[in-house]
């Protein structure tokens, strides 16, 4: 579904677009495409006064207040880089700008994101980052069950896998809201000033 309106009061949401994460190589969009896209949106809706939300995702360096419980795939303690859990440069120093610190894969679970959009009166979140099947797709997916119009800026986030990815995109995202482009997205945004 093509995105046919952007609320008056919609927020842009950039999950995860911090340092230890863009040296992901990314698919089918490198990182270095994601930011950029997502810089053109947080522009965008800066211009018009209108929210952006940084998240990002950082943890203990014991692991203590990760997400517990048993998976295939291997999680726990590692060590981490100083500063990889920071925001970007080219995204960071808006002071208008909310960031939300989270500790799992979705940016609502156990944060104060709910709380941050409805004081702002936010009805709508414009939904870009990395990973698209991990921490994006769980935030759409609570962004809808909270209530929200939920607009998905599928060339403004990447996987690492592609197929991972494409899967969110083709059949979860249709689902949750609308999707389109950045530029298509931008265009919205313009035509309602």
């Amino acid at each position: 579904m093509p995105v046919t309106t952007l609320d008056p009061t919609s927020a842009l949401v950039v999950v995860d677009l911090q340092n230890g994460i863009m040296g992901i190589p990314g698919a089918p969009h490198s990182t270095a495409d994601v930011l950029e896209r997502t810089v053109r949106l947080a522009d965008a809706f800066r211009a018009q006064g209108l929210p952006v939300v940084l998240v990002r995702v950082t943890f203990a360096a014991d692991g203590a207040d990760a997400t517990p419980g048993r998976t295939d795939a291997p999680t726990g303690a590692r060590t981490r880089p100083a500063g990889w859990d920071e925001i970007v440069d080219a995204l960071a120093g808006h002071p208008e700008d909310t960031v939300v610190t989270k500790r799992n894969w979705s940016a609502f679970y156990g944060t104060d994101l709910d709380l941050q959009l409805r004081r702002r009166g936010v009805t709508q979140v414009v939904l870009t980052g990395v990973a698209t099947s991990i921490g994006v797709e769980s935030t759409a997916r609570a962004a809808h069950e909270h209530g929200y119009h939920v607009t998905l800026a599928t060339d403004a986030m990447t996987d690492m896998d592609a197929e991972a990815h494409r899967g969110s995109v083709e059949r979860i995202f249709p689902r949750l809201g609308e999707t389109g482009a950045t530029d298509d997205i931008l265009k919205v945004l313009a035509e309602r000033h």
